[in-house]
């Protein structure tokens, strides 16, 4: 992988789901670190500078909602949730903790490269002087 390649944290505790969508992410041409729990969540979080999270609700360990509170106390960082709690309550909640976007399962893998795309395309405007 690249080493100018956008880093994203993944975070799903279901195996199955976690592989396929980092292969998908990955032959787009993003580093991907996997986890499958909201304790190495941070941990990793932590250890390397990500340009994007992409994560999961419900979590072994540490809950989604918490891990998403501890990574917005010391960062910015986009955030994206892909869950299977999907009721309108679920996704006001997810965005008021500090999600850019919330996606919900199950989800197309070409959507959520679309999303992470999209959220990097904001991030870089933002970045531009005016």
């Amino acid at each position: 992988m690249a080493s100018d390649a956008k880093k994203i944290l993944l975070v799903e505790d279901e195996k199955a789901i976690r592989d396929a969508v980092a292969a998908y992410l990955e032959r787009e041409g993003y580093w991907v670190v996997g986890v499958g729990d909201g304790q190495s969540a941070i941990e990793e979080f932590e250890k390397h500078q990500f340009d994007l999270v992409v994560l999961d609700l419900m979590l072994p360990k540490i809950p989604g909602e918490r891990v998403c509170r501890t990574i917005r106390d010391t960062s910015d960082v986009p955030i994206i949730m892909l869950t299977a709690k999907g009721e309108i309550e679920d996704r006001i909640i997810g965005l008021e903790l500090g999600a850019d976007d919330y996606l919900i399962k199950p989800f197309s893998p070409r959507e959520l490269v679309a999303r992470v795309r999209a959220l990097f395309r904001r991030a870089h405007q933002a970045d531009e002087p005016a």
